[in-house]
C-alpha cells in the first residue's frame, strides 16, 4: 500500500518472518477443520430446523436458505477485497471467525431459549397447517446469527487457502511440494468434515438436541479460534498491496480519454512508449496482445502528458501494458464465469427440496430400526466425490493424458462442461423419481404423510449431483486461480463463491416466479405439489445454458497460451 495507508500495515508488518512450512500446518489445517466442521454443521440440517422449529413451508424455508447461500457466498468477494486493500489476510481471518463465533452463539441461544422461536406444534396442527408461526422479534434473532455467520465466511474463505499458501517459500522445490501436499490434505479432510457434519452432528440435531447440536459446532469453532492465534507468532503474514479494483477502473477511464488518439501499427511502439511496471505486484508477467485493441489506447502518452525532460507529469493517467493485460484477461474470464452460474442451480435444489422429499419417504435402513435423518442424504454425494476423485488420479488420469495429450487429462474448462451435462440429468432423475414418489403417496391416501417408498431412490440423483460438484467446483477452482492474473489471486479465490451466490439468488428468483404463476408446483406440502415439473424447468435451464457456455469456452484463449 501506499504511504497514506502505512498505519494500517503496522500489525501485519510485525509478522514478517521465514516461512516455517509444514512446521505450523497444524495449526492452520487445525483452524480450518475445526471451522469447516462448525459451519457445515450447522447448515447441513437446516432446511429440517426452519421447518420442524419455525414451522416454516418448504418454500418459504428453501427461499430463505437460498437467500443466505446467496449473502453467504458473496461476503467472500468484500473479504477478498478488505485484505487486500486494507488490514492483510491474517487480520480479516481474525474478524471472520469471530464474527462466525458470534452467529453460532445466536444460532444457539435460539435452540437452547424457548421464547426465541415458535411454540411446539402438534402433528395435528402440522398437517392441517394450523401452527403459530415466528414473531418478528424470534426471526430477526434468527436472521441476525445468519447474517453474522455469512460475514464471517467472508472473511475466512477467500483468505484461508492464500494465507495457507503464504506459509511457503514457493521459490524452493520443498515448498512447491508442498504446497500440493497442502491442497490433497486440505481437500481430503473438507470431505471427511462433511461427511461426520453431515451424520453424526445431524443425528445428534434430530435424536438428541438441536441446542446441543448447534452447540457442539460453537464449541468447535471457539477452539478453531484458539489455535490460530496460539501459531500466530510463527506465521508469514503478506502485507496488503493496494486495491486492484483501482487500476482496472484507471485501464477504463484512461482508454476513455484516449479514444480519438491513433494506435500505433506496431505494438512495439505501444510497449516502447509504456511506463515501469509494478514488478513488485506479480510474479509471472502477462504478454502483450493485440485482442481488445481499444484498451492499448491507455498506455499511450500524450504530449501534455510529458515535461520538458520526458518524465511524465502524472503517472495515474498512463497505465502500463500489465494492467491493460490485466483487465484484458478478466474480460476473458467474465463469460465463462456467467455461463457457469447456472450450472448451480441443481445443486441448490437437492440442498432445499430434496430434503423435503426425504421427510416424506421411508427412512429406515433395511430392517435395522433406525430412521436416517433427512438432512443425512447428501452425504451419498459427498461419499461420490470421495470415491471419484481418488478413482481418477489413479486410474483415469494415466490413459486420460495419453489420450488427450494434457497433463491433467482434460482442461479445466472441459471439466466444467462435463458438470453442467451431470447437472442437468441430476434434474432430469429427480423429476422422475418426484413424480414415482408423490404418485405412490397419493395412492396410498397419505397426502401428508409418507410414501410407501425407501428414500435410497434419491441416491441416484445425489449420486449425479456429487459427479456435477466434483467436476464443476474442481474445475472452476483451478480455472480462477490459474487464469486470474497472479496478484489478483485472493480474488480469484471468491470468483466460485460469487458464482454460487448469483446461482443461490437466481434459484430463489425461479421459485418466486414459479410460485406466482403456478401455485401448484410448489405448494406448502410437497405431497400436493408439482415438484417434478419444477425439477423439468431447472433441467430445461441448465441445458440450454450449457449451449451458451460451449460457445464461450470453445472461445477461450487460456493465459499460458
Amino acid at each position: 500500500m501506499d504511504e497514506e495507508s502505512g498505519n494500517l500495515l503496522s500489525d501485519s508488518e510485525e509478522c514478517q518472518r521465514q516461512p516455517a512450512g509444514w512446521k505450523i500446518m497444524p495449526f492452520i489445517l487445525g483452524n480450518e477443520t475445526f471451522e469447516r466442521l462448525a459451519s457445515y454443521g450447522l447448515i447441513a440440517n437446516f432446511m429440517v430446523y426452519l421447518q420442524r422449529e419455525y414451522h416454516m413451508d418448504q418454500v418459504k424455508a428453501a427461499t430463505i436458505i437460498n437467500a443466505w447461500y446467496g449473502v453467504t457466498n458473496f461476503t467472500p468477494l468484500i473479504g477478498a477485497f478488505i485484505s487486500d486493500v486494507f488490514i492483510g489476510k491474517f487480520q480479516t481471518i481474525i474478524f471472520g471467525s469471530f464474527t462466525s463465533l458470534l452467529g453460532m452463539m445466536i444460532m444457539t441461544a435460539t435452540a437452547l431459549v424457548p421464547q426465541l422461536r415458535p411454540p411446539p406444534c402438534p402433528i395435528e396442527q402440522q398437517q392441517n397447517n394450523r401452527c403459530i408461526a415466528a414473531t418478528n422479534t424470534q426471526l430477526s434473532f434468527l436472521i441476525l446469527s445468519m447474517l453474522c455467520l455469512a460475514i464471517g465466511t467472508g472473511g475466512v474463505k477467500p483468505c484461508s487457502v492464500p494465507f495457507s499458501i503464504d506459509q511457503f517459500d514457493q521459490s524452493t522445490s520443498e515448498g512447491q511440494r508442498g504446497v500440493i501436499r497442502f491442497f490433497n490434505w486440505y481437500y481430503t479432510t473438507q470431505t471427511i468434515i462433511l461427511l461426520i457434519s453431515q451424520t453424526l452432528v445431524v443425528y445428534v440435531q434430530n435424536d438428541i438436541s438441536w441446542a446441543l447440536g448447534f452447540g457442539i459446532p460453537t464449541v468447535l469453532m471457539l477452539g478453531a479460534i484458539v489455535l490460530f492465534i496460539v501459531g500466530s507468532p510463527f506465521y508469514v503474514c503478506v502485507n496488503p498491496k493496494g486495491s486492484t479494483f483501482s487500476s482496472i477502473i484507471r485501464v477504463f477511464i484512461a482508454a476513455y480519454r484516449k479514444r480519438r488518439l491513433t494506435l500505433p501499427t506496431d505494438g512495439d511502439e505501444v510497449i516502447s512508449r509504456n511506463p515501469p511496471l509494478n514488478t513488485h505486484l506479480l510474479s509471472h508477467k502477462l504478454p502483450f496482445t493485440d485482442e481488445f485493441r481499444f484498451l492499448n489506447k491507455a498506455a499511450i502518452t500524450s504530449e501534455n502528458e510529458v515535461d520538458v525532460d520526458g518524465n511524465l507529469i502524472n503517472p495515474q493517467k498512463v497505465c502500463s501494458i500489465q494492467q491493460i493485460e490485466d483487465v484484458k484477461r478478466l474480460i476473458r474470464i467474465i463469460p465463462i464465469g456467467v455461463t457457469s452460474i447456472i450450472g448451480f442451480l441443481a445443486s441448490n435444489q437437492q440442498q432445499t427440496f430434496a430434503v423435503s422429499q426425504a421427510q416424506k419417504m421411508d427412512r429406515h435402513i433395511m430392517s435395522i430400526n433406525y430412521e436416517i435423518p433427512a438432512g443425512s442424504i447428501s452425504v451419498i454425494s459427498l461419499i461420490t466425490i470421495g470415491i471419484w476423485l481418488p478413482f481418477y488420479d489413479t486410474v483415469l488420469l494415466p490413459p486420460l493424458r495419453r489420450l488427450m495429450k494434457h497433463e491433467d487429462g482434460i482442461t479445466v474448462l472441459q471439466k466444467v462442461g462435463i458438470g453442467n451435462i451431470f447437472a442437468a440429468l441430476t434434474m432430469m432423475v429427480s423429476g422422475l423419481v418426484e413424480q414415482k414418489r408423490r404418485d405412490l403417496a397419493i395412492l396410498n391416501g397419505t397426502s401428508n404423510g409418507v410414501a410407501p417408498m425407501s428414500v435410497m431412490w434419491l441416491a441416484t440423483q445425489l449420486v449425479l449431483m456429487g459427479f456435477s460438484q466434483v467436476h464443476c467446483i474442481v474445475g472452476l477452482t483451478e480455472f480462477y486461480n490459474e487464469e486470474f492474473p497472479d496478484h489478483m489471486r485472493s480474488i480469484g479465490n471468491s470468483m466460485l463463491y460469487l458464482t454460487t451466490s448469483l446461482a443461490s439468488y437466481i434459484s430463489s428468483l425461479i421459485v418466486t416466479i414459479v410460485r406466482d404463476c403456478n401455485d401448484n408446483w410448489l405448494t406448502e406440502n410437497v405431497n400436493t405439489s408439482k415438484l417434478d415439473y419444477f425439477y423439468y424447468l431447472i433441467a430445461g435451464l441448465i441445458t440450454l445454458n450449457f449451449f451458451c457456455y460451449l460457445f464461450c469456452a470453445c472461445r477461450y484463449q487460456y493465459k499460458n497460451m
